[in-house]
């Protein structure tokens, strides 16, 4: 007796969709398309890109439009919809680069021997809000809350490479002049920016050396900075700046888009 061997409409044999929903699948392949295209397609280059044929792509795309994840212009042409554009922004809000900053952090800390923590900018200037200290290392001139200076920390000079001069000089107005350091020259700035990391040894510790880094959210902007304060001998020995330049273009990767 012969059977028939069912092929579902993307190509691929129906037992080895059996997991999934499949008309889920393909409408989420045709608005994955979508969202990837230079601009709208008319219906032969989606079931092109999409790999079926016209009348799937057709019957798809209209049960797409009328939930308002796709639309249609005058000229026939598709793009992404109203409702899928609503899902994106709502989706990048639920997304909080500090807290995807902190779990590494806290990894990271339990790695390494240094404390590792994430700073944000507020008016006062970079302000720890997530701070773990390591079992291996138990000197640490940082505290959860604490208002760190601007030109003479790591933290200071990785948000003075990234965020607007009229930004900075607020902060500097109201941090005293021997607390916030001198500050740095562009080139400095320049340099942090085309490292992605900055490295400082702490001024009162001449053996504890603090490294900082940028994480970024989706629209490009940094959001937050990575940070750790170890010994010296051993940051070079364990590799901190590697792995902290690691953990920061992880946490950018997860907070922002593809």
């Amino acid at each position: 007796m012969n059977v028939r061997r069912q092929i579902s409409d993307d190509g691929q044999p129906a037992a080895k969709r059996s997991a999934t929903i499949q008309s889920v699948s393909i409408a989420f392949r045709f608005l994955d398309l979508l969202a990837r295209a230079e601009g709208p397609l008319v219906l032969g280059e989606i079931a092109r890109r999409g790999r079926t044929g016209t009348s799937t792509a057709h019957r798809y795309m209209r049960s797409l439009v009328q939930e308002r994840l796709a639309a249609q212009d005058e000229l026939g042409r598709y793009d992404l919809g109203p409702a899928a554009l609503s899902i994106g922004v709502l989706a990048l809000r639920r997304i909080e680069p500090v807290e995807i900053a902190a779990r590494a952090m806290r990894l990271l800390s339990a790695r390494l021997a240094a404390s590792c923590g994430v700073a944000i900018w507020t008016e006062r200037g970079p302000t720890i809000v997530r701070w773990y200290r390591s079992a291996g290392f138990t000197i640490s001139t940082v505290s959860l809350g604490d208002v760190l200076p601007l030109d003479s920390t790591a933290c200071g000079m990785v948000f003075q490479a990234h965020l607007p001069g009229e930004v900075i000089t607020a902060a500097r107005r109201r941090q005293p002049a021997a607390f916030r350091g001198t500050q740095p020259a562009r080139a400095e700035l320049a340099a942090v920016r085309e490292a992605g990391i900055a490295e400082l040894d702490e001024r009162l510790f001449r053996q504890l050396t603090g490294k900082a880094a940028p994480v970024f959210n989706a629209l490009g902007d940094i959001a937050c900075v990575v940070t750790t304060v170890s010994h010296v001998d051993v940051a070079e020995a364990e590799g901190h700046r590697a792995a902290l330049l690691d953990a920061a273009r992880h946490s950018t990767s997860d907070a922002g888009p593809p």
